[in-house]
């Protein structure tokens, strides 16, 4: 494995940190769209993991959406499910909540605590790939881990 950029490798030491076996692995090519990140991995664009983070527009609380890559949420489920409405969160507040930029934000390990969806779509698949800190990388795992890291609730979020 070559070196892994800043925000790959801080990412790699909260995998370790909380005990997580995972690697995260550095890719030649841009990974930033679903479609990019599937054809980079050799997998289906449904196995991969985005992570959008929303802002509830009363409260300005970040929430974070594990969306399948072949799926776009419906704001309006995340809305029912929080009982406020959300608006997309800009590039400055998705650093200050998650610690790392806008196609590189990892579905765990983030600066601050959110509430997390997890589509359901995600737990059709035997392995995920989820970004891992940069659009250069990602890593590997399962559904199982990707509830037992996150915590999230699993819904019906896409559109």
């Amino acid at each position: 494995m070559s070196e892994l950029r800043p925000s790959a490798r801080r990412f790699q030491q909260i995998l370790a940190e909380k005990g997580y076996p995972h690697q995260v692995m550095e890719l030649p090519e841009l990974t930033h769209t679903a479609v990019a990140a599937a054809e980079a991995v050799g997998c289906d664009v449904g196995q991969i993991v985005k992570s959008l983070i929303f802002k509830t527009r009363k409260t300005d609380r970040p929430v974070l959406v594990l969306v399948s890559g072949r799926n776009r949420v419906d704001t309006k489920k995340v809305r029912a499910l929080l009982g406020e409405k959300i608006g997309k969160a800009d590039a400055d507040f998705v650093r200050a909540h998650t610690g790392f930029a806008i196609g590189g934000v990892p579905p765990v390990g983030h600066v601050s605590r959110m509430e997390t969806f997890v589509d359901e779509d995600l737990l059709q698949y035997e392995s995920l790939w989820a970004a891992a800190g940069t659009p250069y990388a990602m890593f590997r795992l399962t559904p199982a881990d990707l509830l037992a890291m996150t915590g999230g609730t699993v819904t019906d979020v896409k559109a």
